[in-house]
């Protein structure tokens, strides 16, 4: 079977991160959201080619494809939607690659598993849809379940604003090529071609099912990433393959990478996972919930607790980090420290498009774009963002987004 996974997206709810990046390129557990998919897709044994609808920045998923075709027994192959105009016009731009059997069809910046891919793919439906139970009907496209037969989908309806359902459709679906046959698409109120309104199309014929999935982590926000993170760092068995010096303590599940050297005096509780070549230490401490990239730098008296930490970003000395997101090549001078608590111990808000949005967490640090630097005692207030090459003066406090 074949696979098409939609990677066109600009996702501008996720900035400060995509900017400098597409979304399925954003990290978790230090593997790209893009490689998690296809190693869950690879461990179904049953996708023998996967299609790749790319757009926004597709040389970097090029260049990632180039790099990781290897490791997979499918082949990999790429096709360009030239405009974004919507999820159903993104599958459309694969059409004549799929043939005339049945195909998997993706979001691919979320996060889906292997166990739920393969019952979905069991479903004898013509058409079946992946849902999950989520806690805000309201920012998801809802299914509804055809009450004159169970096991049927009646609709998808899309952000409903009073209550009719808890079961999200995930954006993993199984088609056959009949999903095709429609007539013209109308465009939606953002003037996009959506795939919920060709979807509903075949509900009224009585052809669509559904499966619930075990697990999905849609990453909508960039604090999505976290519980995401979390999640996968708890499936981890302990590996050490760096160097410890005298006096480390390890508890629970820790994963330190080749050429990773682990000072005296760091205490790490994991489950925890650091990367290669990095620096830890010495004195340093690390909580549940962290994931540090390759060649960081952790240093004297830094305290990190459920963060995420992509490549080549240091935080030499005299800090706190906590539920936090930080790109590529960040750097926090000597004593900055971010709040990640309400003083009311309320839901953190963060602004996204000029609005406030509730990111559902009681703690939230920040979230940090690439070649970000920070001066010294630096301090920001929790749910803040600072975009890509930003500075910060001496003391400065961050109350407001850095743009």
């Amino acid at each position: 079977m074949k696979a098409v996974l939609l990677c066109a997206g600009k996702s501008t709810r996720t900035y400060p991160l995509t900017l400098t990046r597409p979304k399925p390129l954003l990290k978790v557990a230090n593997k790209t959201i893009l490689q998690h998919n296809l190693e869950q897709l690879h461990a179904t044994r049953l996708i023998k080619e996967v299609i790749l609808v790319v757009g926004y920045k597709k040389e970097m998923i090029t260049s990632w494809v180039k790099e990781h075709q290897k490791k997979f027994d499918f082949v990999i192959k790429m096709v360009v939607q030239e405009e974004q105009r919507g999820t159903a016009d993104a599958l459309q731009s694969a059409r004549n690659l799929l043939g005339d059997a049945s195909f998997l069809l993706m979001n691919g910046d979320d996060l889906f598993f292997a166990e739920d891919i393969k019952k979905l793919l069991a479903s004898k439906s013509e058409h079946a849809v992946l849902v999950h139970p989520v806690a805000k009907p309201e920012q998801y496209g809802i299914v509804l379940i055809n009450p004159r037969d169970k096991k049927l989908v009646k609709a998808i309806v899309e952000k409903p604003q009073k209550p009719i359902g808890n079961l999200a459709s995930t954006g993993c679906y199984v088609f056959s090529p009949s999903i095709f046959d429609i007539g013209d698409v109308e465009p939606s109120s953002r003037g996009e071609f959506e795939l919920p309104d060709l979807i509903n199309f075949h509900c009224d014929r009585g052809e669509v099912g559904f499966v619930q999935a075990k697990h999905w982590f849609p990453i909508t926000y960039p604090w999505d990433l976290l519980p995401a993170n979390a999640y996968l760092l708890s499936l981890l068995k302990k590996k050490i393959a760096g160097k410890l010096e005298k006096h480390v303590t390890l508890k629970s599940i820790v994963v330190v990478g080749k050429g990773t050297l682990i000072k005296s005096g760091v205490y790490i509780e994991g489950p925890v996972l650091i990367g290669e070549h990095c620096t830890i230490g010495p004195n340093a401490y690390i909580r549940p919930g962290t994931t540090i990239g390759n060649h960081c730098k952790i240093g004297h008296e830094v305290e990190i607790k459920n963060s995420i930490l992509f490549d080549n970003t240091k935080i030499p000395h005299l800090n706190y980090l906590g539920d936090s997101v930080l790109g590529e090549d960040v750097n926090f001078a000597a004593g900055t420290i971010t709040a990640n608590v309400r003083h009311d111990k309320g839901v953190i808000r963060s602004s996204v498009k000029k609005e406030l949005v509730e990111t559902g967490h009681e703690k939230l640090g920040t979230i940090i774009g690439d070649h970000v630097k920070l001066g010294i005692k630096t301090l920001i207030y929790p749910g803040r963002k600072i975009w890509p090459n930003k500075t910060t003066l001496p003391g400065e406090v961050v109350k407001q987004d850095v743009e």
